[in-house]
């Protein structure tokens, strides 16, 4: 309580500075830079011109920048979620507000999520509420074992949430695959290679271009293109199966320039897609799913493969999961294997916490397998960030890394707690939602009121 009012002071006063400021100092708090290691009492964080200056303890508070006293609470990165669909729906039952599956939709790889990221989504706010500052978010399989185009979104409210356009393709090898292709594993496979092998015989001058140039979500740089492959077309098979579109959206995938997220849950599904590396080497591959993947986490840590797992399953919910267990992560992660932890269901990233606590809760249970609170806390943050090209940028409190930080009314893995203060970029953010304003709409009712809807 002590530091939350601690807090309220220092809010009240800073609300006559500008919503844009940039330059942040908040001293005398629990200090968490999300690379793994536990947390830093009386720490502090620098933020100046929106990024990182300095974060831990025995940092010197600049004589510049106003000091916040955070009166030892809890103090973050921004956390990032890795597999959603935040933006581009708004209710589920109603498919006029719903653009996560393109059923009828003649193309497949080519779609393209950020054209159509909603920030004024109430899920955004929402997500943001939690603390969540940055995700990656796309279409799912539907008519076609392919996904489409990712795009890495920020959750600030400034009306522009695209980060990285087409940073991932996202492909279904497992039962769904199986389903979609035609009845059978065995149909989604040859699916899969025939694409990219469209893909690679269509060469470099189909990619669909981009909107001005590609640029290098790592560097920011634009990319270099070949001068001698400007607006030359590619002949193509008779026989070709894809749209030229959907070819020409796979180029950057068979070259290995844009990660492809492969959704495996079986441990030989997970062999197989393995397996693909040494047929077209240069593939970037992310496994999403792999609830087996503790059975084969040597093979996945050999290849360098990293992934992002469901930190729920527990049981078995297919044939695909029989091995499923909560250990799982934990086992993969002392395996060598890279991790990032996904929260159960797309639609639910906001609960990345209790799933990250919940793996730290599993450490004291005898015979399982669970992370280390700053391994847990790494696996919501800097993990997804590295495994989604925003490596030493986002998740992590470090000099030059994006000043998204966030303030907490207790340890942020346990359940009850919640974000008292978020700011992306250097810039503090509304924490108001839907969800918010109707608890502060109805908290004051009581028995056998009418509904305020109703109110005269």
């Amino acid at each position: 309580m002590k530091a939350f009012l601690a807090l309220a002071a220092c809010a009240l006063a800073l609300s006559a500075s500008p919503v844009s400021a940039q330059d942040l100092v908040i001293t005398n708090a629990k200090v968490v830079l999300g690379d793994g290691s536990e947390p830093i009492e009386n720490g502090t964080v620098v933020v100046r011109g929106g990024k990182v200056v300095a974060a831990g303890a025995g940092v010197t508070a600049p004589a510049d920048i106003a000091s916040m006293d955070a009166g030892g609470a809890w103090v973050t990165p921004g956390l990032f979620a890795t597999m959603t669909t935040l933006g581009i729906w708004d209710v589920g039952a109603v498919s006029e507000s719903n653009d996560q599956r393109a059923g009828s939709a003649p193309f497949s790889a080519a779609l393209d999520t950020a054209p159509i990221v909603n920030p004024a989504s109430q899920h955004v706010l929402i997500h943001r509420a939690a603390g969540i500052t940055r995700a990656a978010t796309s279409t799912m399989p539907s008519a076609s074992i392919f996904a489409g185009q990712g795009a890495i979104i920020d959750l600030d409210d400034d009306g522009s949430p695209i980060m990285q356009p087409r940073a991932f393709q996202m492909v279904t090898l497992g039962e769904y695959g199986g389903a979609i292709a035609g009845g059978s594993r065995a149909a989604a496979h040859v699916l899969f290679r025939n694409a990219l092998r469209e893909a690679d015989s269509y060469g470099s001058a189909a990619r669909i271009p981009a909107s001005g140039r590609a640029r290098d979500i790592r560097s920011g740089d634009d990319l270099p293109l070949d001068p001698r492959l400007a607006g030359r077309d590619t002949d193509r098979a008779g026989d070709a199966l894809l749209t030229r579109f959907d070819a020409a959206a796979l180029v950057p995938v068979v070259r290995g320039e844009q990660k492809l997220y492969v959704a495996v849950e079986r441990a030989s599904d997970i062999r197989a897609a393995l397996a693909l590396k040494s047929e077209f080497t240069r593939l970037d591959l992310v496994l999403v799913g792999a609830s087996e993947g503790w059975l084969v986490a040597s093979e996945i840590a050999a290849a360098g493969v990293p992934v992002i797992a469901d930190g729920l399953d527990d049981l078995p919910s297919s044939f695909e999961q029989l091995a499923a267990t909560q250990s799982n992560i934990g086992r993969m992660k002392r395996a060598g294997v890279q991790v990032a932890i996904n929260a159960s269901g797309l639609n639910h990233a906001r609960r990345l916490t209790q799933v990250a606590g919940n793996l730290v809760a599993l450490t004291k249970v005898p015979g399982a397998s669970g992370l280390s609170w700053g391994e847990a806390f790494a696996a919501i943050s800097s993990v997804p960030a590295q495994i989604s090209g925003l490596g030493g940028r986002a998740g992590i409190l470090k000099a030059g890394a994006l000043g998204d930080v966030v303030i907490w009314d207790g340890d942020p893995l346990e359940v009850g707690s919640i974000p008292t203060r978020v700011y992306i970029g250097g810039v503090e953010q509304s924490l108001e939602n839907h969800q918010s304003r109707l608890l502060d709409r109805y908290k004051d009712g009581y028995e056998g009121a009418l509904p305020k809807a109703y109110d005269w």
